[in-house]
């Protein structure tokens, strides 16, 4: 699971547990100017993901790491699909981030307030 916060211009995301592990990252810090928008699509985890490089992608138990698909990188932290979270990125290594947090709503709801 992720932990999405705002510090002052950037967007922080904190990956948690073994995750960590199973994704090869342990969090990352991404300028608000560069976030698009979020918002919640329990349905994501169904849809292709393309090549793993590297992470970790055993069906219905986790989706982790870096994805590539369609000339694009997406970077995957999630277990329980009804609590995933999509953030979209501009000029970033990432064009998305599909993220399990604890609570979607208010996730989504935080970004897009400091986007405002």
């Amino acid at each position: 699971m992720a932990l999405i916060r705002i510090e002052g211009d950037r967007l922080v995301v904190v990956i948690e547990g073994l995750s960590k592990l199973w994704a090869f990252k342990g969090g990352m810090s991404i300028p608000l100017a560069n976030v698009r928008g979020a918002t919640a699509d329990p349905g994501i985890a169904a849809e292709p993901k393309g090549i793993r490089a590297p992470g970790a992608h055993v069906p219905g138990v986790i989706i982790a790491g870096t994805f590539h698909q369609d000339g694009e990188k997406v970077f995957w932290d999630v277990k329980d699909a009804t609590k995933a979270v999509v953030i979209e990125l501009a000029d970033e290594q990432y064009a998305r981030l599909v993220l399990q947090v604890s609570d979607p709503r208010a996730t989504v709801a935080l970004v897009e307030n400091a986007l405002v």
